[in-house]
Order: C-alpha cells, then sequence, then structure tokens
C-alpha cells in the first residue's frame, strides 16, 4: 500500500522554512480551537494584536498575540481536517511554535459521555491519510506524549470531570457507518474526530509537545444520530469555560 511507504528523511521537496521565515519572540506556547464561535469570543477575551498570519489556497489565518497573566500566547483558529490542520501547524512551528495546546468538538460513541464534557484521549486510532507520512504505518498513535499525567493532575487539581480512552480519526465524516463504528468501539474508542492522530504524528516528527483534548458534541449510535451541542453557535456558555480552561492549560504547560 502507498500509504504504508513512510519515508523518515526530514527533507521534502517543499518545506516549511522554504516558505516561512522564524520570527524573533514567537511565544512558545500556542493555542487553537476549530470552532470559529468559540475562538472568537476567545479572542474578545484578552488584548490581542496580529503577529503574523499563515494560509492555504482560500483561506487566511491570522495569528494573534494574546496576553495573559503577563505571558505572551500565539494564539489561532485552526482549520478542520487533517491535512489542512497539519500544514497550518507546520507553518506556526515554523515561525517559533514549540509547544500547542488545542481543543475541538468530537462525537461521541457512549451516550453516557455528556455534552460538553472532558475527554482526555490516550490514544488516536489512525483512518486518515496524513499521520501517514510523519509516522509509519501503525493501527493507532499514543497521543498527548509525555503529557498525560499533567492533563490528568491539572484537571482533578481542580475538581473538573472528564473521562479517557481512544479517539478515532478519520477523513470521512459522510462514511462513519455503523459497521465501522462498532469495530472502532471495539478497539476502545469512545469519541471520534478529524485530525487528532495527525496532529500526534506531526508532534512526534516535529518533536514538539501537543496537549490535545475535546468536548463531547454529537451523540453517534446504531439507532440514531443526536446532533447535541454540535452547532457552532450552541451551548456558548459552557465552550467559553472549556476554552478558558485550554488558556489555563496552555499557561501551565
Amino acid at each position: 500500500m502507498i500509504l504504508e511507504e513512510f519515508d523518515q528523511n526530514p527533507k521534502a521537496i517543499i518545506n516549511p522554512e522554504d516558505l516561512i521565515e522564524p520570527i524573533a519572540n514567537f511565544p512558545e506556547t500556542a493555542l487553537s480551537c476549530f470552532a470559529r464561535a468559540t475562538f472568537e469570543r476567545l479572542l474578545a477575551d484578552f488584548d490581542h494584536e496580529v503577529l503574523t498570519s499563515t494560509s492555504m489556497a482560500n483561506i487566511d489565518i491570522p495569528i494573534y498575540r494574546i496576553w495573559v497573566e503577563g505571558k505572551a500566547l500565539a494564539l489561532f483558529n485552526a482549520p478542520v481536517g487533517a491535512a489542512a490542520c497539519v500544514a497550518i501547524l507546520e507553518d506556526l512551528i515554523a515561525f517559533g511554535m514549540k509547544k500547542l495546546v488545542l481543543f475541538g468538538t468530537c462525537g461521541v460513541l457512549d451516550e453516557d459521555i455528556a455534552a460538553a464534557s472532558i475527554i482526555l484521549p490516550t490514544a488516536a486510532i489512525r483512518d486518515e491519510g496524513t499521520s501517514y507520512h510523519y509516522q509509519p504505518a501503525s493501527p493507532e498513535l499514543e497521543v498527548n506524549v509525555g503529557l498525560k499525567d499533567f492533563l490528568t493532575a491539572f484537571l482533578d487539581e481542580r475538581g473538573i470531570s472528564h473521562c479517557q480512552g481512544k479517539v478515532w480519526t478519520t477523513d470521512g465524516i459522510y462514511r462513519e457507518t455503523v459497521g465501522k463504528m462498532a469495530k472502532r468501539k471495539a478497539a476502545g474508542a469512545v469519541c471520534v474526530d478529524m485530525e487528532c492522530s495527525a496532529v500526534a504524528a506531526l508532534a512526534a516528527f516535529r518533536n514538539i509537545k501537543v496537549c490535545h483534548f475535546f468536548y463531547a458534541a454529537d451523540h453517534l449510535s446504531e439507532e440514531a444520530w443526536d446532533m447535541r451541542n454540535l452547532a457552532n453557535h450552541a451551548d456558548l456558555d459552557e465552550k467559553d469555560k472549556i476554552a478558558n480552561l485550554a488558556v489555563q492549560i496552555a499557561l501551565a504547560v
């Protein structure tokens, strides 16, 4: 299979540093989420300035610097999808990012996981294409490498309930079939997303630290799909709390 043809050579034909100039004093830690409304509300909570920008063929992505408790953080709205997200993260690494706190919604595979509750992924089941260009082929990848104990202790010390389990990362949002879901649940998946395994592969390849967590949104089951709070503007007050939690993680990591 082509996806098994991993090439460990760190130099490619086109490299991020061929297009991106490092920025002096770029914040070591960056914070990002996928939801547009949550990002806009988070940005409005802090003094901020546009530090730089990057882009894809059809979208510009401003990179902001925010100041929180005297510390500078980079803040940006990550694009959805493994390939797009990783391409933008490559640019951020070239700018100078060394640590990333990334959060977003996920679909849950267990109805007992309440809407907007925190999920810490323990591993990601690889059902996307991007990760195979950053790590050798395997069924799963470890996520939050070197940071699991920190994240668990951070939440426990603050009395924030959460659950842990594997995440199923897939490119095919409209091909999450009942049969596939049953196999992923049997493998230990408690939720599904579109970026985690690829981000984990990038983190390992580029040697950066990534804190990646989810808040529960829609529920997938054999009987029906329940959208719950998946809509971009649904349950914003609870999502604001999660965004502020991510800020505190970024300060502490």
